[in-house]
């Protein structure tokens, strides 16, 4: 039974590149983005953990916390690492957990059979500081994930839960939002700038700015 959005993220201790985690205790108060790639010493992984590494400062503006897991040992985690700094530039700057026993893969169903072996496949998880799961994404091993997407739906996560609005097809930070449907077009006109209702249901806003 996979994990659906709203689910309590299960928690785990673990091995990793930086000492045993207790993975709620590691992330209290903040949000984490959890994500499992196949194997160590691997093209695709290596240019996705690089460029987590190169986002660290980005995460940390969003009190974000990012963690990779694969079923290879930590002793394989530490000595991929200088390729993953010389393929991304950056010095690996987050911890990589240690999973040759599969609990955590199992725990968050990073295993899917189909794909071929017992590895996991490109799973994310974005969690929230109350532990909640927030979004899901899967992608399939031969496909390299976009991390630009993943600190847009962060970005459009943390707008939602500050404001009475949605995000519309596309939209990227700055852009104009939508209305909730349970705030009526006066009360929005008041909280919002720029309120155009176009439909009834669909009532356009000015980017909030606090």
């Amino acid at each position: 039974m996979g994990l659906h959005l709203g689910d309590e993220a299960p928690n785990f201790t673990a091995e990793t590149t930086e000492g045993e985690i207790d993975f709620h205790q590691w992330k209290a108060g903040a949000w984490a983005v959890l994500f499992s790639h196949p194997a160590d010493y691997t093209p695709v992984c290596t240019t996705e953990l690089g460029r987590t590494a190169v986002l660290n400062d980005e995460f940390n503006k969003r009190n974000v916390k990012s963690i990779a897991v694969s079923v290879d040992p930590v002793e394989d985690h530490r000595g991929w690492a200088p390729d993953i700094r010389d393929v991304g530039g950056t010095d690996l700057n987050f911890p990589i957990i240690a999973d040759p026993d599969r609990k955590v893969s199992e725990l968050y169903d990073m295993i899917h059979p189909g794909e071929g072996d017992t590895s996991t496949v490109r799973s994310v998880f974005i969690i929230d500081p109350q532990n909640k799961v927030r979004l899901t994404l899967t992608y399939p091993k031969s496909v390299g994930r976009n991390f630009d997407e993943i600190l847009r739906v962060i970005d459009a996560l943390q707008l939602t839960d500050a404001h009475p609005v949605s995000t519309p097809a596309d939209w990227t930070p700055g852009n104009r939002v939508i209305v909730a449907p349970t705030m009526s077009t006066d009360d929005a006109k008041q909280r919002f700038e720029q309120v155009e209702e176009v439909k009834p249901y669909l009532r356009w806003a000015a980017y909030p700015q606090s």
